[in-house]
């Protein structure tokens, strides 16, 4: 039996078990998914927010704010790209000022330092590139910009190095209250606990709902982006947002903390928990959305588009023990700025939990956890030392991202490591440059074949079954 079971290995779910693991506990983290990070942390803005956006005295007010303070000590224990660049929320029109004014109240409100707002020369001497149309903008210098699933990969490593157990490509099937614990049954076996998480992102409310009356409804929100390339990453310095709308914080564009561009999202509710299609008609709106706040957006340097799902539900965060199922905690309905809140989520879980068990703190407990080392970061002398120990460093495999054989070898080796060319991508950024993996993705495949001893039409893209090869060249094959 383990006293805590994380249903969930996302952003969410992952800093819960990191949190948790400076106890004396025995956790397990339940993901249905063959990797950590999979859903809502792997497709978003990518944003830290500074706070202001989020009501007075709700949780995402209040968690919103805390968790922006923990980023820098987090990013630094964790080794996640994360940086602090400020964000500016602009408006069109003098007469929208007003409501600018209303954001930064609650901002203060909040405990956002610093924030201010400035005319649209000023802004424009900040930001160049935008728009002649901007008449004033709300700043937060404490806004910044984060790696998601990069991060969650992080945290979800240092739990398990920290002793937390996860069961990845396991599916929750039904939960059963016993005298004491319950017993979740999942497709891989039973799992025996006696305090249960749900961290399950928009499938929160089907977990919620196999053990309380008190039901949750959860509304996929689908958000698309889309991608541009390095080249013209220095469009914006910061992140500039539109003034937020009953449906969201709005069109955004950003710098990435990888040196791209990102536009995005729109929000539409949909019906199907696993719909990530983009469609012309949401591209085309964000597209159009964007380049108010810009002067030329430059379409030509798009490389990619996707979308997410946000979880969608209350107005608020709900979090806490499910009023008729004890020591049923949830941490669901968790949309933007779950994100940023996550580190403050994680505590406020962890905090509920050790007041029921009473456990004994891990003076064992290791916060530090070092990253794959970036061949594209490092000076000259920095590479030629590290192929010197490890000639694999030496192996360039995807050359729009500048990524080595030993980066991908060490994702694939790493706790939790890489199993699916989609895994590789996540931990070392292989394929994610201008050709999208035209050229890596066969290495990539060869690599995960030699390192996991299986065949290359054994590799898959994400698990299950997308596998990318048939069969062998001029070898006949069924169709």
């Amino acid at each position: 039996m383990f006293d805590v079971t994380v249903i969930g290995a996302g952003v969410i779910g992952s800093a819960i078990a990191r949190e948790l693991c400076r106890y004396k506990l025995s956790i397990c983290v339940i993901e249905k998914d063959p990797d950590v990070g999979n859903g809502t942390s792997k497709a978003n803005s990518a944003i830290v927010h500074a706070g202001f956006d989020a009501k007075p005295h709700t949780l995402k007010g209040e968690l919103n704010s805390k968790g922006n303070k923990m980023f820098d000590k987090l990013s630094q224990e964790l080794d996640f790209p994360f940086k602090r660049i400020g964000s500016l929320v602009v408006c069109f029109d003098k007469n929208e000022i007003g409501n600018l004014e209303k954001l930064k109240q609650q901002g203060i409100e909040n405990g956002v330092p610093n924030i201010e707002i400035l005319d649209g020369d000023k802004v424009r001497e900040m930001e160049p590139n935008l728009s002649k149309d901007v008449a004033a903008a709300l700043y937060a210098p404490t806004g910044a910009i984060v790696c998601p699933y990069e991060m969650t990969i992080a945290l979800a490593e240092n739990a398990v190095v920290n002793g937390a157990e996860f069961k990845l490509n396991t599916k929750v099937i039904s939960i059963i209250k016993g005298r004491g614990s319950y017993l979740i049954k999942t497709d891989k076996g039973d799992v025996e606990s006696k305090i249960v998480v749900n961290a399950a992102g928009v499938f929160s409310d089907e977990i919620n709902n196999m053990v309380s009356d008190k039901k949750i409804h959860i509304v996929p929100r689908k958000g698309e982006y889309c991608l541009f390339d390095k080249a013209v990453g220095d469009t914006v310095s910061r992140t500039i947002f539109q003034l937020p709308t009953k449906m969201g914080k709005g069109v955004l564009i950003t710098p990435t903390v990888d040196g791209n561009l990102l536009i995005g999202p729109d929000a539409e509710d949909v019906g199907n928990k696993e719909d990530l299609n983009t469609t012309s008609k949401g591209l085309d709106f964000i597209i159009s959305k964007a380049a108010l706040s810009v002067n030329q957006l430059p379409m030509r340097q798009v490389i990619t588009s996707f979308s997410g799902l946000r979880a969608h539900g209350t107005e608020d965060f709900i979090i806490g023990e499910a009023e008729d199922a004890e020591n049923f905690i949830n941490a669901a309905g968790i949309e933007s700025p779950g994100l940023s809140s996550s580190p403050a989520i994680a505590s406020m879980v962890r905090d509920i939990i050790v007041d029921k068990l009473k456990p004994e703190k891990n003076s064992g407990f290791n916060p530090i956890r070092k990253g794959i080392p970036k061949f594209r970061e490092m000076t000259n002398e920095e590479r030629k030392d590290i192929i010197a120990q490890n000639p694999k460093y030496g192996k360039i495999i995807c050359r729009c991202e500048t990524v080595t054989e030993g980066e991908i070898v060490d994702a694939i080796r790493r706790p939790l490591g890489a199993r699916s060319v989609d895994g590789v991508k996540k931990r070392t950024r292989a394929g994610m440059g201008r050709c999208q993996g035209g050229f890596c993705a066969p290495r990539v495949v060869e690599i995960l074949a030699r390192e996991l001893k299986i065949s290359p039409q054994e590799v898959t893209k994400f698990g299950d079954h997308s596998n990318l090869l048939v069969g062998k060249d001029k070898e006949d094959v069924p169709v």
